[in-house]
């Protein structure tokens, strides 16, 4: 059975994916430099989506390997990366309306 730390991984995958597809839509710019090298191989959003794959399958690598720990702080992180992304489209949509 999948543990909580890899859902809550995978759950905070799709929340950055969906607010970073909301940014862009709002006019900002990605600010990670390999997930803007991944917009410019292709539509950028297969390109996020290929980055957001690719972080889940570290995610599972991380669980099978027993590094829960690892994805226990990632998990921070990201929670604190989709905030941050939050908190730039209030900001945004603030800005516009």
């Amino acid at each position: 059975m999948m543990p909580l730390s890899l859902l809550i991984f995978s759950y905070l995958q799709i929340l950055d994916l969906m607010s970073t597809v909301a940014f862009m839509m709002l006019g900002g710019r990605e600010a990670n430099p390999l997930v803007r090298f991944a917009f410019s191989l292709h539509h950028p959003l297969a390109g996020l989506l290929l980055v957001k794959l690719t972080v889940v399958l570290l995610g599972v690598c991380c669980w099978l390997g027993g590094r829960e720990r690892v994805l226990a702080h990632a998990n921070l992180i990201f929670a604190l990366v989709v905030a941050w992304n939050l908190a730039i489209i209030i900001a945004t949509a603030a800005q516009i309306g």
